[in-house]
């Protein structure tokens, strides 16, 4: 997760510097910075985190470390979410049109939602099957 932030974050730095550009209007550009923005904040979050680990493990400050990585990697997943659907936006605006962007941005942004938060809710609240006697 740590690498692909960091991949789309500079791929998505580059962008501007790109001939085809200028195909943004400017309701897309808004879009792509805060894409650029949220990638960036992501990469911030989540990048740290075995930085994290390795100062405060050795000194037995597991809980501290737990919760911390806990916040960063939850903030930085819902940050990665919207970075990822601007991106789907912005790419489906440039090549098929501000429709298609939009059932592309509103297509990410439930699968995101599905699959990152609604199933992981339902899996934390079904109940943990008894061990088996042996």
């Amino acid at each position: 997760m740590q690498t692909g932030v960091q991949l789309l974050t500079g791929l998505l730095l580059t962008l501007p510097f790109q001939q085809r550009f200028d195909v943004l209007d400017d309701d897309m550009r808004v879009v792509y910075l805060a894409t650029v923005a949220a990638s960036i904040a992501s990469t911030v979050l989540l990048v740290p985190l075995v930085g994290m680990h390795r100062m405060l493990f050795r000194r037995h400050r597991i809980a501290v470390l737990v919760s911390a990585a806990h916040r960063c990697a939850y903030a930085g997943l819902l940050l990665l979410g919207l970075a990822l659907t601007g991106a789907a936006a912005i790419v489906f605006d440039a090549v098929s049109g501000r429709t298609a962007a939009l059932i592309a941005g509103v297509c990410a942004l439930t699968l995101f939602a599905a699959f990152w938060w609604a199933l992981a809710l339902m899996m934390r609240s079904t109940p943990r099957p008894e061990p088996s006697a042996k």
